[in-house]
């Protein structure tokens, strides 16, 4: 049962992390490492969660929208560490007026600890398997998605209306 409930508590730390990057929500991001843990994009970025936090804004703003999905997710559980591996779809969408899909396929690579009840990241790499760049479909974009609410890289994106979070935070 145990084993069940440290996949579940893992699986969600993987969501959040997505949840955190693709809303912005910076806080949250920082919340699911531990104080000396590592996050290792490759040349993009290489240190400590408070680093890495301070970076994020930055390599995000470039993006009218991201969208990171995850699959294929792998755990490997022993006590209080942990490892894993989630094949992610990075969904990266400029800004007008012509606008560009950045999409990178790629893993997670990551390692785990339990300290005080609660796991958290302790290393976090990247790895990219493969991409592509490709003008947006504007008219596809309108036709399909002109009577749903679009998502939103802020807090007026409608999950944010759902309150799930509050009880995540911490």
């Amino acid at each position: 049962m145990q084993e069940w409930l440290d996949r579940v508590a893992l699986a969600d730390l993987v969501a959040l992390y997505c949840r955190g990057c693709d809303r912005r929500d910076f806080a949250l991001v920082r919340s699911l490492y531990h104080d000396d843990a590592i996050d290792d994009h490759g040349s993009m970025f290489k240190g400590g969660p408070d680093e890495f936090v301070a970076w994020l804004p930055e390599a995000m703003a470039p993006w009218e929208l991201t969208k990171h999905s995850l699959s294929n997710s792998l755990f490997a559980i022993n006590g209080d560490e942990a490892e894993g591996e989630h094949h992610v779809v990075a969904y990266h969408r400029t800004w007008g007026p012509e606008r560009r899909e950045y999409i990178v396929n790629g893993r997670y690579l990551d390692r785990y600890s339990r300290r005080d009840g609660r796991w958290k990241f302790s290393h976090r790499s990247l790895v990219f398997d493969y991409g592509e760049i490709r003008a947006v479909d504007e008219d596809g974009f309108a036709k399909i998605g002109g009577d749903a609410a679009h998502g939103r890289v802020d807090k007026d994106d409608p999950s944010w209306g759902l309150g799930l979070l509050a009880q995540r935070r911490g």
